[in-house]
């Protein structure tokens, strides 16, 4: 079995954004020579995520408004995180609403999604560098 591990940096430049992230994957998935085998693709911060969904920017936008309204981030003494000093509890609940990985089968040398799928890093607390891990295994 061969393996490829490789990280991806992200510095949003708002708070909140989604990063198509399928074009980079499928390149790292070419990189490794790997015909048959899985991609995990995860969210290496407890305030992003990594998703699959339609790349269609009205999706991104309900996305953000929808997870706004479930966990507004002002105000931000409404949650017991932020007594701590931190103010990002509701990136917290974000994340956990999104998810943090996905696994994508690789299936002669390509990525095998179903229609529209494409993968998206998820940033609820943006602004500062974070990582994401591509770890790829097959034959």
């Amino acid at each position: 079995m061969k393996s490829l591990t490789e990280y991806l940096t992200f510095n949003t430049k708002t708070r909140t954004a989604f990063v198509n992230l399928t074009p980079q994957v499928r390149q790292l998935v070419k990189k490794s020579k790997i015909q048959e085998g899985f991609c995990l693709v995860n969210a290496m911060h407890i305030s992003a995520s990594v998703f699959i969904n339609d790349n269609e920017s009205g999706l991104h936008r309900d996305y953000a408004k929808w997870l706004e309204k479930l966990a507004p981030h002002e105000p931000i003494n409404q949650y017991e995180h932020n007594d701590t000093g931190e103010d990002n509890a509701d990136a917290h609940l974000k994340r956990q609403i999104m998810g943090r990985e996905v696994t994508v089968a690789i299936t002669n040398g390509e990525l095998d999604f179903g229609p529209w799928e494409q993968i998206f890093y998820g940033e609820f607390d943006g602004m500062r560098p974070k990582r994401v891990l591509v770890k790829i295994i097959g034959e």
